[in-house]
């Protein structure tokens, strides 16, 4: 969790003078950011105004960093989702989150997510003790008795689903991303066949195009394709998500890119800020909300409904490109 201005940007700078003023207000502010800052001019500057910033140093406790993305406020609202607090988010990175307001359980639930990184970041860091749990989280390490792991959550969604499992997610990889030697780590590419050979659900899977996207899972989300051939005739289909960019928009580092991590099925909702590949669920702090509303009556529209329309416009937008078994050019933006 990270915020970082930019004097061109009025969106970034906008967001940013808010969270400055909040003392003079009488409001406190805490920013939790993993440590090392690559650019610590902009919480210093938040620390000049009034906030309390503490650095979180996850590679010294797993090896991770913290990707959470979560805001707690007045123990009423909540943010939660695929942005990073960075100005590209709001204006060069397309992303999917959800706020909620007047939700005192939910926002307490995630305040003591928040309190886990605020213990880890102090000066004697460690683990609180244990409490009651809504949010599912990663990695394990950081995941209090009575919480819900993370990948565990993801799991109990897909093999809740009895319909459809829709999945639009930066990077899904059955491999560690960042460890060397890489290792096969095969639970959610598992779980998505075996949703759609043996349980006979629709699985759409909509994956990011962009120079950080590695080769190596296009060739992997390859192999489910091949589920599709007689006699298994599973219902699997893949497609390729590219955000356009001028030569100018190029140049700007870590932007342009589908960054949302979400999954819909046909009962329930989830929105995470994990990428699907080990790293994220074994070292990486993250976190996960799923909505079930299948008490809702018929015909009412729901966050798992609009969480769909969002999934089925992007599906079938013009920047959407099916990949095929035989392709070597998927994305001739990835690295090898």
């Amino acid at each position: 969790m990270y915020f970082c201005s930019n004097s061109f940007v009025p969106q970034g700078r906008l967001v940013f003078e808010k969270l400055k003023s909040l003392a003079s207000k009488g409001v406190k502010l805490r920013v939790a950011v993993n440590a090392p800052q690559s650019q610590p001019e902009d919480t210093q500057e938040l620390q000049q105004s009034g906030a309390e910033v503490r650095e979180v140093h996850m590679s010294a406790l797993t090896g991770g960093i913290v990707h959470t993305k979560l805001w707690a406020v007045d123990q009423k609202h909540v943010y939660v989702g695929s942005a990073n607090m960075d100005w590209r988010s709001l204006t060069q990175v397309k992303e999917v989150g959800l706020a909620v307001e007047d939700c005192s359980c939910l926002a307490q639930d995630v305040a003591r997510v928040f309190d886990v990184y605020w213990s880890v970041g102090g000066a004697n860091g460690s683990l609180p003790p244990y409490w009651p749990a809504r949010l599912s989280s990663a990695p394990p390490q950081l995941s209090t008795r009575g919480r819900t792991d993370d990948l565990d959550a993801i799991l109990s969604v897909i093999n809740d689903a009895r319909q459809f499992i829709h999945v639009s997610v930066m990077d899904f990889l059955p491999l560690s991303q960042f460890s060397k030697p890489p290792s096969f780590w095969p639970p959610l590419d598992s779980a998505l066949r075996a949703a759609a050979c043996t349980r006979g659900l629709q699985v759409r899977l909509l994956v990011s195009c962009w120079p950080h996207s590695p080769a190596a899972m296009f060739v992997y989300l390859q192999s489910l394709l091949v589920l599709k051939r007689p006699p298994l005739d599973c219902d699997v289909q893949v497609k390729v998500f590219t955000v356009p960019s001028t030569s100018e928009q190029m140049k700007i580092p870590f932007a342009r890119v589908n960054h949302a991590k979400f999954m819909v099925t046909d009962r329930v909702v989830y929105i995470g800020t994990s990428n699907w590949s080990e790293d994220y669920f074994t070292q990486t702090a993250g976190v996960g909300l799923v909505v079930n509303q299948t008490g809702s009556e018929p015909g009412q529209e729901t966050l798992r409904t609009q969480a769909d329309q969002i999934f089925l416009r992007d599906w079938t937008s013009q920047y959407s490109t099916d990949l095929s078994v035989d392709q070597t050019d998927a994305c001739p933006l990835a690295y090898s």
